[in-house]
């Protein structure tokens, strides 16, 4: 139950707490291994596989003008679109219902991030290495969710070597999210580099949008000047 704090949260969170708390509660849970306990607040991502979407795609939908909008980089000739999504999500299936929130909250947002979700946008058929490299590589940033389930998977492990190979300066591409864990658990490999740790998920969902924001619209700024 959310109490007065999170009412409390930024304005651009309050619409999204408002319909959480209307959302009406969930029926039966459907059969499935996508199923989840709790209903989103936001039509789960993985009701069906979503193309790419294109700049012309984005075009379509309104967009709401807010000091944080990515002004620049809906425009079609960013280089935004130089790549299929925005962000890859990497995770473990345990950390499944926690990641449909996120990639639910992402998409919904005025910008309109495009989340690589890997039960939904994986090729059904494709080899796993050949997948987990294919979302880094077509990806601009990479959401790293560390929980204990992450620690143990080693194809989480796999792709965040491989993230960290094509990005060993993050500078905000690589944003890993501390979940359920201890700090000294905090992986090594990535120590140089600053976490998200979720104490209250909104705020954290708020802080990943934000460094996504943040990252491309420096990605533009950077490609402008080298033109």
């Amino acid at each position: 139950m959310l109490d007065a704090f999170h009412l409390r949260l930024a304005p651009d969170m309050s619409s999204w707490l408002k319909t959480f708390l209307q959302k009406p509660k969930k029926g039966p849970k459907p059969s499935g291994n996508n199923a989840t306990e709790s209903s989103p607040p936001f039509p789960s991502p993985l009701a069906g596989r979503r193309s790419c979407t294109s700049a012309s795609g984005l075009t379509d939908s309104p967009k709401q003008a807010s000091p944080a909008s990515l002004v620049s980089t809906n425009s079609d000739d960013s280089i935004r679109w130089s790549k299929p999504y925005d962000v890859c999500i990497c995770h473990n299936e345990g950390d499944l219902d926690f990641v449909e929130l996120l990639v639910s909250y992402l998409e919904s947002q005025p910008e309109r991030f495009r989340c690589f979700l890997q039960p939904r946008d994986a090729a059904p058929g494709g080899a796993v290495v050949t997948e987990l490299c294919d979302a880094v590589q077509n990806s601009h940033c990479w959401v790293l969710l560390i929980t204990p389930h992450f620690l143990t998977d080693p194809w989480c492990r796999y792709q965040m070597h491989h993230a960290l190979t094509e990005a060993p300066m993050a500078n905000g591409r690589t944003i890993p999210v501390l979940k359920d864990l201890n700090r000294k658990d905090y992986p090594r490999e990535l120590r140089c580099i600053y976490y998200i740790n979720v104490a209250i998920w909104e705020a954290s969902f708020k802080q990943i949008k934000e460094t996504l924001i943040r990252y491309l619209q420096e990605l533009d700024q950077n490609s402008s000047r080298r033109d």
